[in-house]
């Protein structure tokens, strides 16, 4: 018997469990404004220790995806579409806060998928 094809749903969640070198130009937090109709992209730097963990650039204490201390944005993006805010991370007149194409292929699915929660009024959780 033939071997069925994972779903596309596996197939994903298979990828996500594949290791991913962090973007040493930092990360970024993905929100929307519903009051403003708009997208909001956070940009907060970063160091990454020896075991390939991200740490506070000016403590070195590994950062916590649950949380923790407030920390300020290096940067904010807004812009109503996932196309605008694309161009201006990889396009404008810089400095681009991304040094990595994988980092830029999520980015770009997480902000598609924020416009569609906006569009259709539902809640974005990034992933």
């Amino acid at each position: 018997m033939p071997e069925v094809p994972p779903s596309r749903q596996q197939l994903d969640d298979q990828l996500s469990q594949r290791f991913i070198a962090l973007d040493p130009a930092g990360y970024f937090l993905i929100r929307i404004d519903r009051e403003a109709a708009e997208l909001v992209v956070e940009h907060y730097g970063n160091g990454i220790d020896e075991r390939g963990l991200a740490t506070d650039p000016d403590t070195g204490e590994v950062l916590s995806c649950r949380g923790g201390g407030v920390r300020a944005p290096l940067a904010v993006f807004r812009g109503c579409s996932a196309k605008q805010l694309g161009i201006d991370l990889t396009e404008g007149p810089g400095p681009h806060p991304l040094t990595c194409l994988d980092h830029a292929l999520y980015l770009g699915r997480e902000l598609q998928r924020a416009q569609a929660c906006l569009e259709q009024r539902i809640e974005y959780i990034q992933d």
